[in-house]
């Protein structure tokens, strides 16, 4: 499996219900509503439903789940 990136984990944390249906099932719903000027949030939902849907619940516990609020250019 694909390790998720920095954003990915971001939008778990945010949209994470505890667990990974739960999440797809969230991520899934949001999905239709993003408009064109929010393609790039779009395609990140897409990328990480991707990676949710291929990976078992166990893995998905695993995951460390603690928003990276760094800014890149610090």
């Amino acid at each position: 499996m694909d390790r998720f990136s920095i954003e990915e984990l971001n939008l778990i944390c945010i949209y994470d219900p505890g667990t990974r249906s739960g999440l797809i099932a969230g991520l899934e719903k949001i999905a239709p509503e993003l408009n064109d000027e929010e393609a790039d949030l779009a395609d990140l939902v897409q990328s990480t439903l991707k990676k949710l849907t291929v990976m078992s619940d166990k893995e998905y516990g695993e995951l460390i789940l603690v928003p990276d609020y760094k800014d890149e250019d610090e």
